[in-house]
This record gives structure tokens, C-alpha cells and sequence, in this order.
């Protein structure tokens, strides 16, 4: 979240990952999206490394499915 909100995205706009599976442990890897121009820039974080890709929108007008936090 930080690092997209650094890099000129409102924060109310970015959907973060969860970091926590339903049974308490860790996850792989922590993902962060944001609307850019109509696509999404998806940004994640795994073992150390980020890779960043940009995306369609969803029909839903977000760019992650599911639970956003």
C-alpha cells in the first residue's frame, strides 16, 4: 500500500492482498492494485522480489476478485 500511494496512488483506491490464509498462516505473497488510465497496475511482493504488470479492469470496475483490504 505504501509503496503505491509513494508512487502517486490514492490510498483509498488501492486493493491490497490479504497477508493472512484462513488458517493463520503467512501468505506467498502480498499483492497491491490501483486504477491507472482505465488498467490496473498490480504490483506483488515474493520472497524479497516485486514484479509489476498492468492489467485489464474487471467487469466489476476493480481489478482484484474477492475480499479487498
Amino acid at each position: 500500500m505504501q509503496a503505491m500511494v509513494e508512487a502517486g496512488a490514492m490510498a483509498e483506491n488501492v486493493e491490497v492482498s490479504v497477508d493472512i490464509t484462513p488458517t493463520g498462516l503467512a501468505v506467498d505473497a502480498i499483492e497491491a492494485a490501483t486504477l491507472v488510465d482505465k488498467e490496473c497496475v498490480i504490483g506483488q511482493v515474493r520472497s524479497g522480489e516485486v514484479a509489476v504488470t498492468i492489467l485489464p479492469v474487471l467487469a466489476s470496475g476493480r481489478c482484484f476478485v474477492g475480499d479487498v483490504h
